[in-house]
């Protein structure tokens, strides 16, 4: 059994911060939102990996697994919405309470991604005052959730190859379109989960090779060079990438190669498995969720309640002001 690794925490630490600075506005952190693509892959990985190892236990139910994603997603989540929504009737014009009411809706069904999707991308200036845009992305997680576990139930009878040939299919599938669409269809690539889906997968590629192998050694240099190769891939997307990177596609190898190397590779012996295991780094790991939720409406609603631009050290306190409540949600 694989039990509870810190260092884990400490990639979703890697992955919040530079979403937090990038939304903030901070121009060094230009890539900042590749900490998306980070989280996919953790989820991927995690989840799978709870799929797996129940599933060869006989304990996996797929009612219990969308008891406990429920219970993990929902409580934070709807607390969030329910400020917003206080928080628009007081700040929001009516045009804007029109679009935002349409984003709580799709937001409740789990279908934001693709209300953003129509409506305008990522990195236009008018999604800095859409206090639900960052959704879009738990959107994608929920709806891979909801196909990804029947479907490994389904193939789990033919045995490991067909499952891991199937998924291949689906993430060579996916990761192509993301290539393709990055360049043809940048928005629908970047909101939908088509082009997502072999984020995802790499991170399950990783639980099957895990659990594969979990007894094999080896040596801790090469867990040293390849851990720190893959924060350098991370770090390298979050200050070179900004808007105009095609993204995702072949430029997301990145910071999503980068996160399956640490995953792998980052043991608590290594550097870099010594830095994220370190306690800040897991605390903030731990609250990255919830943390997430919070920015996003705190950025918006700050923008719509000062008359003037937001300062940088407006936005510095945001970004402490986001993780306390984090904490406390």
């Amino acid at each position: 059994m694989i039990g509870y690794r810190r260092e884990i925490d400490g990639l979703r630490a890697l992955a919040i911060l530079p979403i937090l600075l990038f939304h903030a506005g901070f121009k060094t952190f230009s890539g900042g939102f590749v900490g998306v693509d980070v989280f996919f892959v953790i989820s991927g990985y995690l989840i799978t990996t709870i799929i797996v190892r129940e599933r060869q236990e006989n304990s996996f139910s797929l009612l219990a697994f969308y008891e406990r994603r429920a219970r993990r997603i929902l409580p934070a989540l709807f607390l969030m919405m329910a400020v917003c929504m206080l928080s628009a009737w007081v700040c929001l014009l009516p045009n804007d309470m029109l679009h935002f009411s349409k984003s709580i809706k799709a937001v409740a069904l789990f279908f934001s991604n693709h209300l953003f999707y129509k409506e305008s991308g990522y990195f236009d200036t008018a999604s800095e005052l859409k206090p639900l845009l960052h959704t879009w992305s738990l959107a994608i997680e929920e709806q891979y959730y909801l196909l990804f576990p029947p479907l490994t139930l389904a193939v789990w009878r033919l045995g490991k190859r067909w499952i891991l040939g199937v998924l291949a299919m689906i993430a060579f599938l996916s990761f192509s379109l993301a290539v393709w669409g990055s360049y043809y269809k940048p928005a629908a690539a970047f909101f939908l989960l088509p082009a997502r889906a072999w984020e995802f997968l790499l991170g399950g590629f990783l639980a099957f090779y895990i659990l594969e192998f979990k007894n094999v050694n080896v040596s801790t240099t090469i867990k040293q060079m390849v851990s720190s190769l893959g924060l350098l891939l991370i770090l390298y997307s979050v200050f070179s990438f900004e808007k105009n990177t095609p993204f995702p596609g072949i430029y997301a190898l990145a910071p999503t190669i980068g996160a399956a190397l640490i995953i792998v590779f980052a043991a608590p012996n290594t550097f870099v498995g010594a830095i994220l295991s370190a306690s800040l780094f897991v605390r903030i790991g731990l609250i990255s969720y919830s943390t997430y939720l919070w920015h996003q409406p705190l950025f918006v609603f700050a923008r719509y309640a000062s008359p003037n631009p937001v300062s940088t050290i407006g936005f510095s306190l945001l970004c402490l002001i986001s993780l306390a409540i984090g904490y406390f949600s």
